[in-house]
């Protein structure tokens, strides 16, 4: 991936006070050559747009594959870090899903528990968390039918290899619903500017090989319905995990982004570091479904199961009397960090909402904010049991 030079500290940590828009801008200088991409049938607005069935064709071959998906990887990595795959789908298959999709929301609504997303209020957007599970255990048929999708298969192992796991979320703008501001994808563009400060400039480097986002299409979107905006070849910029908060840096996005239409069936799929924003809807009927795909590295686990929840709970009552004793804020914070989960994911999303941010508190959140106001143990645990029990899938 070619990036620009790394502005570090001395200790290889990147700082938002090096974040220059020049440096961006000397990154998106460059240009998508349809010629260094033989399995795309064109270049629209700097995307890379490929033919479902040509696609396929060519990822069926085992001589072909290969170099289908080294093209794809590329397209990601060094090139405009997004393409868009046209017919992906079939309609119909995607009705199905779009009707038990729509079931789901109609159920959320009723039950008086409907969701927004990360951005947007409830009742402007739709959101259905987990939906890949929802779907599975109330239309079985539906499911199996859209996830034996081999355009899906074909550019998640190009991206992540053998072993991924896919999640999903629908996510419905409704006419008039608001867009998103500029950002990019989990993992740490679901992290505050602070927070994404504190980890390594190499970790930063290696955080998009972990995740693949994808979107289908569930319905035609036309520009007016306000179908994601992307800013392509922006996933290069080194510092964009810190840079994307910046408001010279939204403001480029605001004035450079691309916006292509998508029909139903269609797939996008992009680098989560690629800078991105879902569009407004400025239609007057058109209730824009697209089914956000998280793929995710089979590498990105432990190697032992922990109950962590049984550890935090264990050593509590020592942190309390050290901290008591005068122990220094730092040990005490080590300690919490080998014994509590100190990441909010994977959770529920439906009972383990992100409030005033892109993520919920983690574990060892709980674990420190309990230890600085003189929680009890029993406090502490039931905290962490309320936590653990909001966590599971259903």
């Amino acid at each position: 991936m070619t990036t620009t030079p790394t502005r570090t500290t001395a200790q290889g940590w990147l700082r938002a006070a090096d974040a220059h828009l020049e440096d961006l801008l000397q990154v998106l200088e460059a240009q998508t050559d349809h010629g260094d991409y033989p399995h795309a049938a064109r270049v629209e607005q700097q995307v890379l747009m490929y033919d479902a069935g040509a696609l396929q064709a060519a990822g069926s071959d085992p001589e072909r594959r290969p170099a289908v998906q080294a093209e794809i990887t590329r397209a990601l990595s060094a090139g405009p870090g997004i393409v868009v795959v046209d017919n992906a789908f079939e309609a119909a298959v995607v009705d199905r899903v779009s009707a038990a999709f729509q079931r789901m929301i109609e159920e959320q609504r009723a039950a008086g528990t409907a969701v927004g997303d990360h951005f947007a209020k409830p009742g402007a957007n739709d959101r259905v968390w987990n939906a890949l599970e929802k779907l599975a255990v109330t239309d079985a048929d539906a499911f199996v039918d859209y996830y034996a999708n081999d355009v899906v298969a074909l550019v998640a192992t190009a991206w992540l290899g053998p072993g991924y796991q896919v999640t999903s979320q629908v996510n419905v703008v409704n006419p008039g619903g608001e867009g998103q501001t500029v950002h990019r994808d989990y993992h740490l563009g679901f992290q505050s500017p602070e927070v994404s400060a504190q980890y390594p400039g190499h970790v930063h480097a290696l955080a998009p090989a972990l995740t693949l986002q994808g979107a289908v299409a569930h319905c035609d979107m036309p520009v007016e319905s306000g179908p994601t905006l992307y800013l392509p070849h922006s996933q290069k910029y080194d510092l964009g995990y810190l840079a994307y908060w910046l408001q010279e840096f939204q403001d480029h996005f605001v004035g450079h982004h691309v916006q292509l239409p998508l029909h139903k069936g269609d797939a996008v799929f992009f680098n989560p570091a690629l800078f991105h924003a879902a569009g407004s809807n400025h239609s007057a009927d058109i209730r824009r479904m697209a089914n956000l795909l998280q793929i995710s590295s089979a590498f990105g686990r432990a190697m032992e199961t922990v109950d962590r929840e049984r550890v935090a709970a264990a050593v509590y009552p020592v942190l309390l009397s050290r901290k008591a004793a005068g122990w220094d804020e730092r040990a005490l914070a080590n300690v919490i960090a080998a014994s509590a989960e100190g990441y909010a994911f994977p959770t529920n999303l439906d009972r383990d909402p992100p409030i005033g941010g892109m993520a919920p508190p983690s574990q060892a959140t709980l674990v420190a904010r309990a230890l600085a106001a003189g929680a009890s143990p029993q406090q502490l645990a039931e905290r962490l049991a309320a936590q653990s029990a909001a966590k599971l899938s259903h």
